[in-house]
C-alpha cells in the first residue's frame, strides 16, 4: 500500500470520527435527528479525498453512530448519497460551489427520499402515518447548516493557499 493511500486511509477515519463526534451537537427536526457535522465532513472529504472515501467515512460514521445510539437508520441513506453525489461533483468540475449544492440535493433530497422504505420497512413506520417526502425537509435544513460551515471553511483555507498545500501532501 503506498503512503498516499495511507494517508487517505488515514484521514477518512479522522473525518469519520468527527462525524460521530459532531453528531452529540445535533437537533431534533421533525422527527429526524440533524447532524450538520456530518453535511460538513462529506463536502470535506468529497475536496480532499474523493467520492469513494467520501462515501467510506459516511458509513463509517452512520455506523458508529447507531452502535453508540447517537444516531438512526436514518443516518445511512441521507449521509451516503449526499458524500458520493458531492464527490463526484467536485471530482468532476473541481469547484466548491457546485458540491456545496451537490451535498444539500444529494441528501436533502435523494436522501430524504430514500429515507422513507427504511423508515418503512426497519423502524416500524406506518407507512400510511408517514409521507414518502416527509424527510426531505428535516435533511435539507440539517445539510444546508452544514454545506455552509463547509464552504465557510473550505473557502478561508483556499483564500490562504492552504487547501492546495493541504491536497499536494495527501498526493504526495
Amino acid at each position: 500500500m503506498n503512503r498516499s493511500r495511507i494517508k487517505k486511509l488515514v484521514i477518512c477515519a479522522i473525518l469519520a470520527d468527527i462525524a460521530v463526534v459532531g453528531s452529540m451537537f445535533s437537533f431534533p427536526i421533525l422527527g429526524s435527528r440533524c447532524a450538520p457535522i456530518q453535511h460538513m465532513v462529506n463536502i470535506i472529504c468529497a475536496v480532499f479525498l474523493g467520492p469513494a472515501y467520501g462515501v467510506a467515512a459516511a458509513f463509517l460514521a452512520s455506523l458508529i453512530r447507531n452502535l453508540f445510539g447517537l444516531g438512526s437508520l436514518m443516518a445511512f441513506p441521507g449521509s451516503m448519497i449526499g458524500a458520493l453525489c458531492c464527490g463526484l461533483m467536485y471530482w468532476k468540475t473541481q469547484k466548491l460551489l457546485p458540491t456545496l449544492i451537490a451535498e444539500v440535493l444529494g441528501t436533502g433530497i435523494l436522501g430524504g427520499l430514500c429515507a422513507y422504505p427504511v423508515a418503512v420497512l426497519f423502524l416500524n413506520t406506518d407507512a400510511a402515518a408517514v409521507a414518502f417526502y416527509a424527510y426531505i425537509i428535516p435533511f435539507l435544513i440539517s445539510t444546508v447548516v452544514g454545506a455552509l460551515i463547509a464552504g465557510l471553511v473550505l473557502s478561508g483555507l483556499n483564500r490562504s493557499g492552504a487547501l492546495e498545500h493541504m491536497k499536494y501532501l495527501l498526493d504526495k
